[in-house]
């Protein structure tokens, strides 16, 4: 039996969010969500849905008022302003803050590729990254003054209609789209860079387990699978799920950089590295947390889930495509 928690979703209709939702609910906690009201579907029943537009502070401190909580945890901070704001809306709303933050902040190169909490900060490939671990610093200095935060920092989650790739276009079908259709897929470097993917279902059961522990106050944690695959095997298993052969070229990560420089802050920040996530923390916190969706299972629910519904089927970036052909035509031109 689960202590009676009142929890706040900031987000909660994501990618990583809808899973911990699901299972806070499942956990008798009283949850609400506060977002714009997108994608109402992927918000279980007896989930309150506060709406606002988190960008707008005046609507979501209207929004909040005289409303208090045991947890907040905050999917939708991704700036140190955004973190300023949410310590002025949450330091008197609740007793738990979690920030959502990325496996991305560490400094990379990696030193060693099995990575601990305390592995050291700062990854310059990456704007994004950057502006998480600036928020990160904002909470620490706030935690000083006694405002309650945790550190999340999940590495690559999926869901069942998102199976995130490397490459693979601005919707989620489309990598998928591409290889049913016997047409070849770049994977940067030579494939074989150790990488780890996690199913929000998985992701759930740790960050959830954290909700209401104030020993987590001040701390930062990893919640990612222990199952350590290299790009071309996550590939893969994609392909072999839905019913195809992954043809697979290998392209370097400069090389892509260089013919489409938009792609190059995502894979040298991130996906180009090998990275492991050393859970041992997550685990003596939550005692609990264990995964038990491995990737080639977790394909196969996501190509089912696409499966279900020809109009999902039907949402292809058109851009992604040509883009890809382009770069394999300039690679092969290059060879030649």
């Amino acid at each position: 039996m689960y202590e009676k928690l009142k929890v706040l979703f900031v987000g909660g209709s994501g990618v990583i969010s809808p899973a911990s939702v699901a299972l806070a609910k499942e956990r008798g906690y009283e949850v609400s969500v506060l977002n714009r009201g997108n994608h109402p579907e992927r918000i279980p029943e007896g989930v309150e849905n506060i709406i606002a537009d988190y960008s707008d502070e005046a609507a979501c401190e209207k929004a909040l008022e005289g409303k208090k909580f045991d947890v907040v945890a905050d999917f939708r901070v991704f700036t140190a302003d955004d973190m300023r704001k949410a310590i002025r809306l949450f330091g008197k709303r609740t007793g738990q803050y979690i920030f959502i933050s990325s496996g991305t902040v560490y400094k990379k190169p990696l030193a060693k590729f099995i990575i601990t909490e305390d592995a050291p900060l700062g990854n310059l490939h990456s704007y994004y990254a950057r502006n998480k671990l600036a928020a990160e610093n904002v909470l620490r200095e706030a935690l000083k003054d006694g405002f309650p935060g945790t550190i999340v920092r999940p590495s690559l989650t999926y869901a069942d209609w998102n199976p995130i790739m490397s490459l693979r276009g601005k919707t989620p079908y489309s990598v998928i789209d591409r290889m049913r259709k016997g047409k070849e897929i770049v994977v940067q470097g030579d494939g074989t860079s150790l990488w780890t993917i996690t199913h929000n279902t998985d992701f759930a059961k740790g960050f959830v387990g954290l909700f209401g522990n104030d020993r987590a106050i001040g701390e930062a944690f990893h919640i990612t699978q222990d199952e350590v695959l290299d790009w071309d095997r996550i590939y893969t298993y994609l392909a072999h799920a839905a019913g195809c052969e992954a043809r697979i070229v290998h392209i370097a990560t400069d090389f892509i950089g260089w013919v489409s420089p938009e792609l190059k802050e995502g894979l040298a920040g991130d996906h180009s590295v090998s990275a492991v996530f050393d859970n041992s923390k997550i685990k003596s916190f939550v005692p609990d947390f264990k995964c038990t969706v491995p990737f080639e299972e977790g394909a196969k629910r996501c190509i089912a889930w696409f499966d279900a519904d020809p109009k999902v089927r039907e949402i292809v970036d058109p851009e992604f495509g040509p883009k890809m052909d382009h770069l394999l035509k300039v690679y092969r031109a290059g060879l030649e």
